[in-house]
């Protein structure tokens, strides 16, 4: 007959083996569910199929022998072995961060992978020049780009799909922060109206005065949408969103056309057509660039490697001098 002890010892054995046949794969979509609620959610967070993030969580549940969620209309609602499983997915997923980060200092060269957020502008603008100084000073460090929406970058940051990201902050629209995350300046830009050419002779331009012109702007949604509808509202008028769109590259085209006024910072002016007229705006509103990571991840040596090659590279296209880390 099996002792008490004994019976003890066996089943912490079982769970022990139970959870090392976890893969971390699953873990992580184990934490995004437990964060967001929905598969739904989850998928969109992490650009799977629902199909896919369903499999792999009935996965999970058959490999830990018991039930983790009990469906309430589209919400997954976690039981309480559930709960216990996303409290210690969160524990193994830090640490399995925390040896990374260990191997990676203890090498003598800098040899990472790393994956960034990037929106077009920042693409075209200010990566290109950072990822060469990049590849000459530390070719050991190869850094990967995904294209989100500006607001979605600090999130998936957070989320571990990204290692770091570009974010944007008006200073009109200042944002709240997550603790989990850090930030450093990288680059301070100033907004310039767009017109088509012709329209303005002087050498700036008072938001006022685009007052009865058609604008094309992005939906008040975006950081840069509503930005610019309160600096508006702030001059004294609501402006005649004409078209809507959410590429500057095609508003900025559209304005080339004829079809209306926009604004537009440094980094974009890089995605300009010939055919407009750039004025400065008079009036206080610019922008900051900051890249986005882990508070976990600050001692990352190819972390920082990155942020200092993109600081470079901003300083050297002039965008730089009002900078602070």
């Amino acid at each position: 007959m099996w002792t008490l002890a004994e019976e003890r010892a066996e089943d912490a054995g079982t769970a022990y083996r139970v959870v090392m046949e976890f893969s971390l794969h699953r873990l992580k979509l184990l934490r995004e569910l437990s964060r967001r609620g929905t598969v739904t959610a989850v998928a969109q967070s992490l650009n799977y199929t629902v199909s896919a993030v369903s499999q792999q969580l009935a996965q999970l549940e058959r490999e830990s022998g018991t039930r983790l969620f009990e469906r309430q209309g589209r919400r997954m609602l976690f039981t309480e072995a559930g709960v216990v499983l996303a409290e210690h997915a969160e524990e193994i997923l830090a640490a399995v961060e925390r040896a990374g980060l260990a191997l990676e200092t203890a090498q003598s060269g800098v040899t990472a992978r790393l994956t960034a957020g990037v929106w077009a502008s920042v693409a075209a603008g200010l990566l290109p020049l950072a990822l060469s100084e990049l590849e000459r000073t530390h070719p050991g460090i190869e850094v990967r780009t995904k294209e989100l929406a500006p607001e979605e970058t600090a999130g998936a940051v957070r989320d571990g799909a990204l290692d770091l990201s570009f974010v944007i902050e008006y200073s009109n629209y200042p944002l709240t922060w997550d603790p989990a995350l850090a930030r450093e300046i990288i680059a301070v830009e100033r907004m310039h109206a767009v017109l088509p050419r012709g329209l303005h002779t002087r050498g700036s331009i008072a938001l006022a005065e685009l007052a009865d012109r058609p604008w094309i702007l992005s939906g008040p949604r975006s950081h840069f949408g509503k930005s610019v509808r309160r600096a508006c509202n702030t001059a004294g008028f609501e402006p005649r969103i004409r078209h809507e769109v959410g590429e500057q590259a095609t508003a900025l085209a559209m304005v080339a056309s004829g079809l209306g006024v926009t604004l537009v910072s440094d980094l974009g002016l890089m995605l300009r057509p010939s055919e407009l007229d750039i004025v400065p705006v008079d009036d206080p509103l610019v922008r900051t660039v900051s890249v986005a990571y882990r508070t976990a991840s600050a001692a990352r040596p190819s972390l920082q490697s990155v942020i200092g090659a993109v600081r470079d590279a901003a300083r050297t296209l002039g965008l730089a001098d009002h900078a602070t880390t």
